[in-house]
């Protein structure tokens, strides 16, 4: 039996996972949570072997999140749920520790497949995806962002969001000088001056969270 747990900050979206990977005989829910915090204590109550892992959920972002899960939890496999197209996060979660990267576009069968795949030790990537991880391995890289390391691209979606270096330095627990430097990088590597040049590409290439 594969005992699964669900995160997503929606409660409806919550309720029809639960009923699509549930009508699977082989498959259990055990557990849900609404946001990353609560996501890490249930994980550590609960006997889950998969997490479904909605990206865009309050609390720490979704490669912090990832991260801490491999290092306090490494049996647990987590899929990647997401209303985000791949090219925007399905590389940086595959790396940050993501078994699978998903759309949310896809069919319940789709999403039931990926499940067992990643719970019998596999990785579910679609076609597309697959082909663009070959092109990025080859140094194949497509906008600028992706030139960003995974805390920087974690600065900038907060930045583009409205969020002000000190707010920004509260949520990820760094000293406002530390945010400060990554926004001086991240104004380096994209084509940006300021913080509105920095909202107004979040907003063009869809990394709103």
């Amino acid at each position: 039996m594969i005992r699964v747990l669900i995160a997503d900050d929606h409660p409806i979206v919550r309720a029809g996972l639960s009923g699509i990977v549930a009508d699977a005989h082989d498959i259990r829910v055990v557990g849900d949570a609404a946001t990353g915090d609560e996501l890490l204590a249930r994980v550590a109550e609960t006997a889950a072997d998969l997490v479904l892992l909605d990206v865009s959920m309050p609390g720490p972002g979704v490669v912090s999140l990832l991260e801490q899960l491999r290092t306090l939890h490494p049996s647990v496999r987590v899929l990647v749920l997401s209303v985000h197209p791949e090219e925007q996060y399905a590389t940086r979660a595959l790396r940050a520790g993501a078994r699978g990267y998903l759309t949310k576009d896809h069919s319940p069968a789709e999403l039931v497949a990926a499940v067992r795949k990643v719970h019998a030790g596999g990785r579910y990537v679609s076609d597309t995806l697959a082909e663009r991880l070959a092109s990025e391995l080859g140094g194949d890289v497509r906008v600028a962002h992706e030139r960003l390391s995974d805390r920087e691209f974690e600065v900038l979606c907060l930045l583009g969001s409205g969020r002000t270096v000190t707010e920004i330095a509260g949520l990820l627990a760094l000293s406002v000088k530390t945010v400060s430097t990554y926004r001086t990088r991240i104004l380096a590597k994209l084509p940006a001056e300021s913080n509105a040049e920095l909202v107004r590409y979040v907003v063009t290439h869809g990394l709103l969270r």
